[in-house]
């Protein structure tokens, strides 16, 4: 397996992940040997050191019988499940980072993947003082979003289209100074060339594909998965019979949408109504 293909600070279960191998390679253990011992597949042992696939308790269990250990994996499965991620987040990151295209419709607030600093650290101050995260978890949703974007600023970036509902750009978020910052951001992210930049409307109504948000990746071997989520629970379709409607239902939110000219026409108009 390609070492280079593990970041433990891509994600908690890459972190995980990290610990799990670098736990096995000191014993001199090889990825079958492990896989022997606590009754997985290499192929499982492999996703879960990539960070592919999140442990479960179960597999925390059986990793701290096969060590010898007292809780040292159930305690760090614990607590990336307590992680202030949603469930299946952390897994589709971990393929996000090889994408070679990205989808993505928000609506609400602009998606993590073009804000600014200071905007995520708005949306998290939000959410700490509605005490649903701790400042911890603040904090480390901050630093999450800051290392996903720099993992698509590699040498081959994908092709990154994304459409957001109008709602994201009139809605205020930190301030006046930080949602001009946050819109300057959004009119350079929509002249990179590799980027596609869209505002949905709302004069759409009813037409609009979507009421969550959604991220639909195309992964090198141009297979597909989406990730879609709630306000509690993330949900990650692989490539199936489920993730092809959604490429049509983003296909016709596109066609719907506003060009990208007109998008940024629209983005330049409120930014001008800002100090």
């Amino acid at each position: 397996m390609n070492k280079a293909e593990l970041d433990p600070d891509s994600s908690p279960a890459a972190e995980f992940g990290a610990f799990l191998r670098s736990s096995r390679e000191e014993r001199g253990w090889r990825q079958e040997d492990l896989a022997s011992a606590i009754g997985y597949s290499p192929t499982h042992v492999s996703a879960v050191e990539t960070g592919r696939r999140p442990p479960t308790p179960r597999l925390a269990r059986e990793l701290d019988k096969a060590f010898g250990w007292d809780r040292v994996f159930a305690r760090k499965a614990l607590d990336l499940k307590t992680s202030a991620l949603l469930e299946g987040f952390p897994e589709y990151v971990a393929h996000e980072s090889r994408a070679v295209e990205l989808r993505l419709f928000t609506l609400g607030i602009v998606p993590g993947l073009l804000q600014t600093m200071d905007y995520a650290r708005a949306i998290a101050a939000g959410a700490l003082r509605r005490g649903s995260i701790t400042e911890d978890q603040a904090e480390e949703r901050v630093a999450y979003l800051a290392r996903r974007q720099a993992n698509l600023r590699r040498e081959t970036p994908p092709l990154i289209h994304v459409v957001l509902d109008e709602s994201c750009i009139r809605r205020p978020v930190g301030g006046k100074s930080i949602m001009a910052a946050q819109l300057d951001e959004l009119a350079a992210f929509a002249r990179m060339p590799n980027t596609v930049l869209q505002v949905a409307p709302y004069a759409i109504g009813e037409e609009r594909s979507f009421d969550l948000p959604v991220n639909i990746i195309t992964l090198p071997d141009r297979s597909l998965m989406s990730y879609a989520e709630s306000a509690q629970q993330g949900n990650l379709e692989r490539d199936s019979g489920a993730v092809p409607p959604m490429l049509t239902a983003y296909y016709q939110l596109q066609a719907l949408a506003l060009s990208q000219a007109e998008s940024v026409a629209l983005i330049s108009q409120l930014r001008e109504e800002l100090p």
